[in-house]
């Protein structure tokens, strides 16, 4: 395997990609092992949330591996699974290019190769907080929402209980890298990855930036205690 340039906090773009490139093929496993299993209930609420529906057209960006794709697929959606790391999508073909309504497309957070208003809904799981430029993101997501589709972002988030925090902290800092490195097939990508958690601003604020782009009723929920959040909203009609 070529050495990996580890990215930094000013997340650049070709960094970013190519460190998903390396961990592409034990992804799901080290996700998996980091967060003892929660990271499948998670999907499964992400998908409640977006709610899928027969004929509708989503996109899921930052799919990834396409898992959750796949989940909207699967309830007679038509999904196009858009991530920036040819790797990650190369798994996802292999695993899930058979399902029935998925379509995959290489492509750049900030600038979306998609009409304005195409999908009836966009979701975005854990990939925002890896985009260099997020506000930039969320109003490309809204360009390319119909008048009252909807938007779903789970992302890790800030515990708010104080106790509960410092324990997800030490989890983080101590127990994580060395789960990653044992499972994983690149540490150094995971290092990055608690920074941008730690890194990362809290729900309220997260929500305030979907305000800012012109979303609406906007909300959030939190899952296992606030390590992720689930935020919402609706394109005005």
């Amino acid at each position: 395997m070529t050495s990996l340039q580890r990215p930094d906090l000013g997340k650049d773009p070709q960094q970013v990609s190519g460190m998903f490139d390396q961990v592409a093929k034990r992804y799901d496993l080290t996700n998996m092992a980091m967060t003892f299993g929660l990271d499948a209930l998670w999907r499964e609420a992400t998908t409640n949330a977006v709610a899928p529906q027969p004929g509708e057209r989503i996109l899921d960006l930052a799919a990834g591996t396409c898992r959750s794709s796949a989940s909207f697929a699967r309830r007679g959606a038509e999904v196009v699974a858009a991530d920036f790391s040819p790797g990650m999508l190369a798994e996802g073909k292999k695993n899930f290019g058979d399902v029935r309504g998925m379509s995959f497309a290489e492509a750049d957070a900030t600038n979306l190769p998609f009409d304005d208003e195409s999908f009836d809904a966009v979701s975005m799981s854990y990939g925002l907080r890896n985009v260099n430029d997020p506000k930039k993101a969320i109003a490309e997501l809204l360009r390319v929402t119909k008048p009252g589709g909807r938007i779903v972002i789970n992302e890790f988030s800030t515990p708010p209980n104080r106790v509960f925090r410092g324990l997800y902290r030490f989890y983080n800092d101590r127990i994580l890298p060395a789960v990653a490195r044992t499972v994983g097939s690149n540490g150094e990508a995971y290092d990055y990855l608690n920074e941008s958690i730690r890194d990362w601003p809290a729900q309220h604020e997260l929500a305030e930036w979907l305000r800012e782009a012109g979303w609406t009723d906007v909300g959030y929920k939190n899952l296992s205690m606030g390590i992720v959040a689930l935020h919402r909203g609706r394109k005005a009609a």
